[in-house]
């Protein structure tokens, strides 16, 4: 009897080694090819880092203690259905810095929600193009502050849902397997919604939403490209292009007529992403992380108003790229893939 048992489990474990190994090469295989099939097609990473620092009596002087926390997940889940195709990917960070020198009161240095639906069917099956509609959703879980401005506790910038980006398009989409995703519609909605206690502060309103407004709508043509690639073994990267162009767009006018702020057609919103992603051991990752925006609704001002009315102009590094928004990331720490 034991010798049956021991026969059954070593034969249990080798048909589970078996699936494993096949559900994993289907993977693989998928990645690169429009393959005819039936299948659920999931993957993902999720990287925690943590980086603390300590000093004492320090000659070179420093911050006395400090802490920052990073959390950074992307996944993915795919239904195949013959010639029909469900895609869904989720990107989301997070990150704070606490410092002795402001008694640990938390600062965020990165916050973002980032959901992308697509549901294509396949118009030819000897090539990769699809009839596709596609959702998207993008917003942060927390307030946002300029910790440069005087009294910044009191002057949140943004929250959640305030801004939160919702697009709708339907357009024709170029797939090679997962891999590799073109996507571009003529024909794109897109509603902007927030807070008036943030669209009440200037007289241009905020993140495009006209003065004491809470939404906007936009119309116009979309392109959303990714695509991915293992370097090597342990080595991958991953990019992200997105333009929006709005058919709407027009210069926004106070109350008395006056131009507050210039726009047209012609201002592209540009969203580019890039991830490399190293995995030094099964459980522990370097993850570098380049994100740059231009929105023709988020202006940048080189300069703030004090607590005692006087502009003063701000002193951080990254003035010279003007409206051009940049997130750079470094994580080293815990990594679980699935």
């Amino acid at each position: 009897a034991l010798l049956c048992v021991t026969v059954f489990t070593i034969s249990a474990n080798a048909q589970i080694a078996k699936l494993d190994a096949d559900v994993d090469n289907l993977k693989k295989l998928l990645e690169t090819t429009n393959k005819d099939t039936v299948a659920w097609i999931r993957g993902g990473v999720l990287q925690i880092g943590l980086n603390q620092g300590l000093l004492h009596n320090w000659s070179a002087g420093g911050e006395v203690a400090s802490l920052t926390t990073n959390g950074v997940f992307s996944g993915y889940l795919t239904r195949l259905y013959h010639n029909h195709v469900w895609s869904n990917n989720l990107d989301m960070t997070y990150s704070l810095f606490y410092a002795y020198s402001n008694r640990f009161v938390p600062r965020k240095m990165d916050d973002r929600i980032d959901f992308t639906s697509k549901y294509g069917i396949q118009l030819d099956t000897s090539k990769g193009f699809y009839l596709t509609t596609l959702f998207n959703f993008k917003s942060q879980f927390t307030r946002g502050f300029d910790y440069n401005v005087p009294g910044w506790e009191t002057q949140p910038t943004s929250d959640f849902m305030s801004p939160a980006y919702f697009t709708l398009a339907l357009g024709m989409e170029y797939r090679r397997g997962s891999d590799l995703t073109l996507f571009l519609s003529p024909a794109a909605a897109r509603i902007t919604t927030a807070s008036t206690l943030y669209t009440t502060r200037m007289p241009e309103g905020a993140f495009g939403i006209e003065y004491g407004k809470t939404s906007r709508l936009e119309f116009g043509a979309y392109f959303s490209g990714r695509y991915k690639v293992d370097i090597t073994p342990g080595l991958s990267y991953k990019t992200r292009l997105d333009l929006y162009a709005n058919y709407l767009a027009k210069d926004a006018k106070d109350s008395l007529g006056v131009v507050v702020k210039r726009d047209n057609p012609g201002n592209v919103d540009v969203l580019w992403d890039n991830l490399f992603s190293w995995k030094m051991t099964k459980y522990v990752s370097a993850v570098l992380g380049a994100t740059i925006i231009y929105d023709n609704d988020m202006p940048y001002s080189r300069d703030y108003v004090d607590e005692a009315g006087v502009t003063q102009s701000k002193s951080e590094p990254g003035k010279g790229l003007g409206w051009i928004q940049l997130r750079q990331l470094f994580t080293l720490g815990f990594e679980y893939r699935f």
